[in-house]
């Protein structure tokens, strides 16, 4: 018996039937809201359904934050004409306070069912996944607020001190549960959710905003991505590869002034989303305020220290002063500063630290 070629003709037969059976699946969902089928609340925002279950979480390394006040949102497969992977990134909150709720694939009648994800003051049911570094089936032990600054958990996220100092260390979070399922329903888990994410759901919040948008979008049209290419098992290659042509598109954005800065070089100073993700609460607003208060008190009193130190050297001789070259990194690759390299404290599970 020859069994050179197990998964090919595996992988061959499941794309097969996905296609097949996909194409009653719309008609399927269409079917059960017009007869006034009431889903479980658990999808109260479904995007899409599929009649084969997305691949198992792949493991990878979070990169590190780029800078103080982003938040981790972990990977996970979306679809289009098949699987793909949208590998997980760090973005800034659409508010000050706020969390996010990963999307997640849920089984129900026959098919899988996407529930999109959102930003909100608490986190959400995503499914009991285990997405790794903090998002380990319920809530985020990432990082948690405390006022108007985000701090960092070390013991599931991977944080370069030298650049974030806003850290602590809480293991008794970590879960190094080896299930990498990437669905709800018989196969993968079989969480519910708490009265606490129910009321999530149904609380204020924000759909994805635009960069987290475009980051799908870009996934989408990379080959080097999508299940059907990759096995379900996206390398690490590609996935930099993303990254660095976001970073070139964001780096001429900025270039062009479509991204602008507010005063006092926060990580919240940046406009960000859409006119329905930039809706900020009074917090924000008092926020922003301060930083800018703070900016001009700041412009004054280095205007009038120039002034004076004007009026003491004027009558000096000129001296030969020499240009100072670049400031070093800090930050990661395609951005304005690069982290200086660490060993990894320990491996985290699948996907990371949990």
């Amino acid at each position: 018996m020859n069994n050179s070629r197990p998964n090919s003709v595996f992988y061959s037969n499941w794309c097969d039937n996905l296609n097949m059976r996909m194409k009653f699946s719309t008609v399927a969902l269409a079917a059960l809201l017009f007869v006034g089928f009431s889903l479980p609340p658990s999808f109260a925002q479904i995007g899409i359904s599929i009649g084969i279950a997305p691949p198992l979480i792949p493991t990878y390394e979070q990169p590190y934050p780029p800078a103080a006040g982003y938040i981790w949102t972990p990977g996970y497969w979306a679809y289009d004409s098949d699987y793909y992977w949208v590998p997980g990134a760090w973005v800034l909150p659409p508010r000050i306070g706020f969390l996010w709720t990963p999307g997640y694939w849920a089984y129900s009648g026959s098919n899988y069912f996407f529930n999109e994800g959102y930003w909100g003051p608490t986190v959400g049911f995503y499914g009991g996944i285990n997405y790794g570094y903090g998002y380990g089936g319920h809530g985020y032990y990432g990082g948690r607020w405390v006022g108007n600054t985000f701090r960092y958990n070390r013991a599931v996220t991977r944080v370069n001190t030298s650049v974030i100092h806003n850290t602590y260390v809480n293991k008794q979070v970590v879960n190094n549960t080896a299930s990498r399922a990437s669905f709800n329903g018989p196969g993968g888990t079989t969480a519910k959710p708490t009265a606490k994410e129910k009321a999530a759901a149904k609380a204020e919040h924000i759909p994805a905003i635009s960069a987290q948008q475009s980051r799908v979008e870009a996934a989408k049209n990379n080959p080097d991505l999508h299940a059907a290419n990759n096995q379900g098992k996206p390398k690490a290659e590609a996935i930099k590869a993303l990254d660095r042509n976001n970073e070139a598109q964001a780096d001429a954005g900025k270039a062009k002034g479509n991204v602008g800065q507010e005063a006092g070089n926060s990580a919240f100073g940046h406009k960000q989303g859409d006119a329905a993700t930039r809706t900020t609460g009074s917090q924000n607003n008092a926020y922003g305020k301060a930083q800018s208060a703070d900016a001009h008190a700041s412009h004054t009193a280095k205007s009038q220290h120039a002034s004076r130190h004007a009026q003491v050297t004027s009558h000096r001789p000129p001296v030969s002063v020499r240009q100072a070259g670049p400031t070093t990194s800090t930050h990661g690759k395609g951005q304005t500063a690069k982290p200086n390299k660490k060993k990894k404290s320990q491996d985290e599970g699948p996907g990371g630290g949990h």
